[in-house]
């Protein structure tokens, strides 16, 4: 259900008619009250001089025997112009400072967080207060003071609330498509926080109409010959032993009124309250710097066949605290190879996928002797463009909720292909007809939490495919989906691969599914790469012992269901463990002394596979034909 359609079923609530009414009440009473009652306001009366209340003058007359009901009245435009002024300005400049350390590099993002963290240390009364005597005595210096002192807390929000959805694998995928700062702020990040930042809006009108009454109290706020509700309350709060509902009137307008803002906020609370933020996460942070090394087999491949389309020569991913997520990890995916990356969970599969990308978030730091995709380095802020498409493992986070399908598609061809929004639609369902999405034309209209899981993940291969993108990264795309669903991306992709010749490098903890679209695998444990190979030596022509156990823990049609099933005694090392030798060692039943104290390279063992073991199985090749 839509955010209008909640919205409308709880205006039908009890709560929602008292807002309407009351939101109604304050308009009407705004904006016809100076046209009728001004001149009673205004009018002055020496026989009728503090007079206290009566049927002709409900709240009793001022001393200049002024109505005090009408000048209520009167003053309610000027007292919501000031709030609502107040909030425009608060809502903006939280806005704009609370956006900042999204689009600002790491050193200005933190100088602006620090400025943020300041302000908000220092209350806020005092705060209000130094700035209305800063812009001196009157409506323009209380509007700015007020509006200005709630800066710092709508920013706070804005920047919990902005890093929420800045983390979110769609915003990723948009930086990964070159999408500008400011439209990534208005288009995917803005519409995701509108909900909440509105409700704070609202419910902080209350506390703004409060300040200026309290200001104008004071003197500080509207000055004479103007005067709203608090200036009102000065004026006739001498008088409250003696007639009190004189001073007793402008307070509870100005209780009603807040009132009123806060229910509108509830009824906004209530219409948004089902939609959820992403988990907050940090800022992407990319950084390349050389990485010496003098190992021989550090590059992947063989040195024969066509140029790599993707070269990673000695990845390394740290984390603070000395953690080595990814350990000199290299690879080479041809043009038009399927490559697939295996690994239990852990094993730094996925954080060199993101490095690839360009999207290893803050604050590792990614170092290599060289990363190279299409002639550029992806790590040091080149604009991929579409020759590079990501497809996440949870397509809901993937897809941005405030957006149609139609819209979050045809934003690529906008964006690189120079089309016009007609254009940009027409392509967008053509692609989804691609990836047999049915009724591509209805369906563009609607949100990703109308569509299924695997609707969800075809449609995010179709906006791979909006351009023409020479490698597909697919990071465990059918971990959430049933068998069922899970073959029909599976064979999706494999068509994407054959009609468009794009590459693909798959992420998976599932050796099996990768054999089925891959031609090569490789096995990564630790953060390493243990070892390399052809799909179809998988089953019987494996080397290292962790990867025969994976082979191994795989049920088939002949497993003996009677029996456990098969598991790899121990567990994978954990961050921050930096033990010496071969990581695999605590695990493997081969494991020797030199094993527990030296740490083998990754070799070669034939033109096609290479291992890091100092044990490895080696099988001849007419044993793996016999087998196979």
């Amino acid at each position: 259900m839509s955010f209008t359609q909640r919205l409308r079923r709880t205006l039908r609530t009890p709560l929602g008619i008292v807002t309407m009414f009351a939101v109604f009440v304050l308009l009407v009473v705004a904006i016809i009250g100076p046209i009728f009652w001004q001149d009673t306001a205004d009018r002055v009366d020496t026989t009728a001089i503090g007079r206290g209340g009566s049927a002709e003058h409900w709240f009793g007359t001022d001393a200049l025997g002024r109505d005090i009901a009408a000048r209520m009245i009167v003053a309610t435009r000027l007292t919501l112009e000031l709030t609502l002024g107040a909030v425009v300005i608060g809502g903006v400049g939280g806005f704009v400072l609370g956006t900042l350390p999204t689009v600002l590099g790491p050193r200005l993002a933190r100088l602006v967080t620090a400025l943020v963290n300041l302000l908000i240390a220092f209350p806020t009364l005092l705060f209000v207060l130094f700035l209305a005597i800063v812009f001196g005595v009157g409506t323009h210096g209380a509007v700015l003071a007020i509006g200005i002192g709630i800066v710092p807390t709508f920013a706070r929000l804005i920047q919990n609330l902005a890093a929420s959805v800045a983390g979110s694998d769609y915003v990723a995928s948009a930086r990964i498509l070159g999408v500008g700062r400011f439209r990534l702020i208005v288009r995917h990040i803005l519409p995701n926080i509108a909900e909440p930042v509105a409700l704070f809006l609202f419910q902080a009108g209350a506390g703004i109409l409060l300040a200026f009454s309290g200001l104008s109290f004071l003197g500080l706020g509207v000055q004479p010959p103007d005067y709203d509700w608090g200036r009102l309350l000065n004026e006739q709060l001498n008088r409250v032993y003696t007639h009190p509902e004189s001073a007793v009137g402008p307070a509870v307008a100005i209780v009603l009124t807040g009132l009123a803002f806060n229910l509108v906020g509830e009824v906004l609370s209530q219409a948004g309250g089902r939609r959820g933020l992403r988990t907050a996460a940090d800022r992407d942070h990319r950084a390349t710097v050389p990485a010496p090394s003098d190992d021989p087999n550090g590059t992947a491949g063989d040195g024969t066949g066509p140029a790599p389309l993707l070269e990673v020569d000695r990845l390394r991913i740290t984390f603070p605290g000395g953690h080595v997520a990814v350990r000199d990890v290299s690879l080479s995916v041809a043009p038009g190879e399927a490559v697939g990356i295996v690994g239990e969970s852990g094993s730094g599969k996925s954080l060199t996928a993101l490095a690839v990308a360009g999207l290893v978030p803050y604050p590792a730091r990614v170092t290599a002797r060289s990363i190279t995709f299409d002639g550029v380095d992806p790590t040091a802020g080149a604009r991929l463009g579409t020759s590079l498409s990501m497809v996440f493992q949870d397509p809901m986070a993937s897809l941005n909720p405030a957006l149609t399908i139609g819209r979050q598609l045809s934003e690529v061809a906008e964006v690189h292909l120079g089309h016009n929004r007609t254009q940009a639609m027409k392509r967008a369902v053509d692609r989804l007809r691609a990836v047999r999405i049915p009724d591509p034309e209805h369906r563009s209209g609607m949100r990703p939490s109308e569509f299924s899981g695997g609707m969800r993940q075809r449609t995010m291969i179709a906006m791979g495919l909006m351009g023409e993108p020479r490698l597909v990264i697919a990071d465990e795309p059918t971990t959430a989906l049933d068998v069922t669903v899970q073959a029909q991306v599976l064979a999706l992709l494999r068509d994407v691969r054959t009609k468009s010749g794009a590459a693909v490098l798959m992420i998976s903890h599932d050796i099996a599914v990768v054999s089925q679209v891959c031609e090569r695998v490789m096995v990564m444990y630790a953060g390493r790469v243990v070892e390399e190979l052809p799909t179809g030596d998988l089953v019987t022509g494996t080397a290292h012992p962790y990867t025969r156990a994976l082979i191994g823990a795989v049920p088939d049609m002949t497993t003996d269901r009677g029996l456990p099933l098969v598991t790899i005694a121990g567990r994978p090392p954990g961050p921050g463990e930096d033990t010496p030798g071969c990581p695999f060692a605590p695990r493997c039943e081969l494991a020797t002394d030199r094993c527990h104290t030296d740490e083998p390279a990754l070799e070669r063992i034939d033109a096609a596979r290479r291992v890091a073991c100092w044990h490895p199985v080696i099988t001849p090749p007419e044993a793996r034909i016999e087998t196979e």
